[in-house]
């Protein structure tokens, strides 16, 4: 089925804050590794989320050029066309725009969502994230207040993040962030809640920070205090009711225990971004591949080599075939699988 429209969209969150379930947010960045999404969607019969960071979108569009929006929106063109062939929904995202990319790459992104909607086509993206979290919470609204208005009018939803996500991601480092910055706190809740939901009618998604941190760790390595939470939403419906309870969203969650994943859920978290565990995933039978056929894939001592081992399509098959099952793997810990909406 095509990509989600953006009521349908806001069904799917709301069926799974409702449910207690989320929907995994993959980050990609070629064809092959959305078509691994798509087919673990597909296998677990749930819906979700395929997400383009800054970086991702550089690579995209290829080392001569490095424009993120350009890759981006290749990337988000090969969805809308083979997302039709599937039976789930998916989502398109953006994932962690600075500030200081908003200009280069959501922009042009929004721009590009406007020249579909003003010929009565949904938008390219279905959401977008502006992460200002390295910004006094202020700034950070004030930015995203412009950002959620012009967002609404072409139907999307915006993420934000208050508090930060520790460790590096596509190389913003944040790993000697404060440790009180890990926290978001209740009083910050409530301020987020305040200024976004002055943009009447408009829909979006907030990343609370407990502790998480971006990157590959063993599980035990990461505190997380889930419970931040459960108190912050919590302060949030205390004073403006049962309406105002945020769609969460959890960054960061490598390392993390099955138990800690589950617990957020039920304090609204109803997206979950994966990106160092299916980067290693679609790696790591490369890497097989090539040890295993070393004198295959190289033409030594004046051989010839052999083409069926170092043709890419081989390996690369092999590469999407592994993050598909990591992705399935997510979709369960996630309690997502059979939860699709259909058409």
């Amino acid at each position: 089925m095509p990509v989600v429209s953006h009521e349908k969209y806001c069904e799917m969150l709301d069926n799974a804050k409702k449910n207690k379930f989320a929907y995994p947010a993959i980050n990609v960045v070629s064809e092959s590794s959305a078509n691994a999404v798509l087919q673990a969607l597909a296998e677990t019969k749930s819906d979700g989320i395929i997400q383009v960071s800054t970086g991702g979108g550089e690579f995209a569009s290829g080392q001569a050029l490095k424009d993120a929006a350009l890759g981006a929106i290749s990337i988000a063109q090969h969805v809308h066309l083979v997302a039709d062939k599937y039976d789930i929904n998916v989502a398109l995202h953006t994932d962690h725009c600075q500030a200081n990319k908003v200009d280069s790459f959501l922009k042009p992104l929004l721009a590009a969502s406007r020249a579909r909607v003003e010929k009565g086509m949904g938008p390219l993206f279905q959401s977008h994230m502006f992460d200002g979290s390295v910004l006094p919470l202020v700034e950070n609204m004030d930015i995203a207040v412009d950002l959620l208005k012009e967002c609404k009018e072409l139907g999307i939803i915006l993420e934000v993040e208050a508090g930060v996500v520790g460790g590096e991601e596509d190389g913003v480092s944040n790993e000697n962030a404060p440790a009180e910055k890990l926290y978001t706190t209740p009083e910050d809740m409530i301020y987020v809640y305040e200024r976004l939901s002055a943009v009447e009618g408009a829909r979006y998604m907030f990343a609370a920070t407990f502790g998480n941190v971006h990157g590959v760790y063993k599980p035990g390595n990461v505190k997380l205090r889930p419970s931040i939470l459960k108190d912050g939403q919590a302060a949030v419906v205390a004073k403006y009711g049962e309406a105002a309870s945020f769609d969460l969203v959890f960054h960061g969650g490598s390392g993390s225990t099955l138990e800690e994943i589950r617990e957020t859920l039920d304090y609204g978290v109803v997206k979950m971004n994966v990106d160092t565990d299916t980067q290693y995933a679609f790696t790591r039978p490369l890497a097989d591949h090539m040890l295993k056929n070393y004198d295959g894939v190289l033409k030594i001592d004046g051989d010839v080599g052999n083409k069926k081992m170092y043709d890419p399509r081989g390996y690369l098959k092999k590469g999407e075939t592994s993050m598909k099952e990591r992705v399935i793997v997510a979709v369960k810990d996630l309690r997502g699988e059979g939860t699709t909406l259909g058409v």
